[in-house]
């Protein structure tokens, strides 16, 4: 059959585009929080002893489903099984990220102090075995912060990489499988959190010193990557008056994995006063959508920022805590903001409620438009295969973070993880 275009020139039309489905996709499992603890605070145990400490916290405060729910208000028919898969949660798996904190929450110590905090983060790292964890440096707005920055960088992936590595224990012993030079990879879970950017140049030269730091250690190009932390406005808006968060983005060539947002830094920086200083501002909801704008169709994934209101004390700053802490992270949720901080052990209460109960009241409606989607010849509402793959993600985060099972969501939508993450992926399945 004759045209009018040939080939070549549609080739070559085409050779000038950066078509959609080449753009880079977020895969794997998103953890539902980032705890950070302070550098000189974390040892091998932190970790359970987080979860022990909110199951205490959950025993004294809130012993039954009933009690949890007249608190944050769960809904009575779900109550019991979110208590159950919280305590399980608690139990096997209380921390899903953890970042050693070596900025705002650790201060400024002389350079042996962070030097030694810097090696025995590394043997913290390679030890806890957690699904994703890392470190946050110092930022680069002064001379003496960008090199104190990059020297404990520099120390702990080193200490990781070398075969004969001094254990906190003064011991010897071979680099973990997970993470190591020889030009082997780090676990898909470490990153380092990169925070007070206030200008693309500091996200470029912080990408820079990736470049040596992989060289030099023989890592993986690329293995590196880091978060940008939105808490500056000149993060959100440039000096120039554009949306500064797609430039950080491309400023980081590739290395940048999510975005996460600084509440209080970011409110005080706009000069509301402390009791205006919280996630639910609108202040904090516009930051956010520039955020979601800024990052969609990279694979950058978002996390919201923390709640200073911790649930400790007597009972009714506990209750207050926790009421304050389900409502902003089921706000988030609502944002599609999926990942959030957490500051306290009792925090992980009312983040994996939240996050249960959210998953558990939605469920069936995804599921429902997930099958009507797959199955062209019913239902009333026809979607697009982006809205298949948001139903998808959802369907699959709440099987990774424990708040539904495999089989429950295959009783709902009849797919398994693999075909939810096909979906996700844009693979697609065969429509029925």
């Amino acid at each position: 059959m004759r045209t009018t275009l040939d080939g070549a020139l549609l080739t070559t039309i085409a050779a000038q585009l950066s078509p959609a489905e080449d753009e880079p996709t977020a895969t794997g499992r998103q953890p539902v929080h980032t705890c950070y603890v302070p550098a000189d605070r974390v040892d091998a145990d932190l970790p359970a002893r987080w979860g022990e400490a909110a199951l205490a916290a959950l025993a004294e405060h809130a012993p039954t489903p009933a009690a949890l729910a007249a608190v944050v208000g769960l809904p009575p028919d779900l109550a019991p099984t979110v208590y159950e898969r919280v305590t399980a949660k608690l139990a096997a798996e209380p921390v899903e990220d953890l970042r050693i904190d070596f900025e705002d929450g650790y201060g400024v110590r002389d350079n042996q102090t962070e030097d030694d905090h810097a090696c025995a983060a590394a043997d913290l790292l390679a030890g806890w075995g957690l699904a994703s964890a890392g470190l946050r440096v110092k930022s680069f707005d002064t001379t003496a912060s960008l090199l104190r920055s990059v020297r404990t960088l520099d120390l702990v992936l080193t200490h990781l990489g070398d075969p004969q590595r001094p254990t906190s224990a003064g011991l010897s012993q071979p680099p973990p499988d997970n993470l190591a030079a020889g030009g082997r990879t780090l676990t898909p879970g470490f990153t380092v959190t990169f925070p007070k950017v206030t200008d693309r140049a500091q996200v470029s030269a912080f990408a820079e010193v990736l470049d040596v730091l992989e060289e030099r250690l023989d890592l993986r190009p690329g293995v590196l990557r880091f978060e940008i932390q939105i808490e500056t406005p000149r993060s959100v808006v440039a000096a120039d008056g554009r949306l500064a968060v797609p430039g950080l983005i491309t400023a980081g060539r590739g290395r940048v994995s999510g975005l996460h947002f600084g509440t209080y830094d970011y409110t005080a920086a706009l000069g509301l006063s402390a009791a205006d200083q919280h996630l639910a501002h609108a202040a904090c909801d516009f930051a956010r959508h520039v955020m979601q704008v800024g990052a969609a169709g990279t694979g950058v994934r978002l996390s919201d920022g923390s709640s200073n209101v911790l649930p400790t004390g007597d009972p009714a700053a506990v209750r207050h805590g926790w009421q304050t802490h389900y409502r902003l992270v089921r706000r988030s949720l609502r944002h599609g903001f999926f990942q959030g901080w957490d500051l306290h052990p009792a925090q992980l209460v009312t983040r994996y409620a939240a996050v249960f109960t959210h998953h558990m009241e939605n469920a069936d409606a995804d599921a429902h438009r997930l099958a009507a989607y797959l199955d062209s010849a019913s239902g009333s509402v026809q979607d697009e295969p982006a809205t298949a793959a948001a139903l998808a993600g959802s369907l699959l985060r709440a099987v990774d973070c424990g708040a539904l099972s495999a089989d429950e969501v295959a009783d709902r939508c009849g797919l398994s993880p693999a075909e939810l993450t096909a979906l996700t992926e844009r693979r697609g399945l065969v429509r029925r």
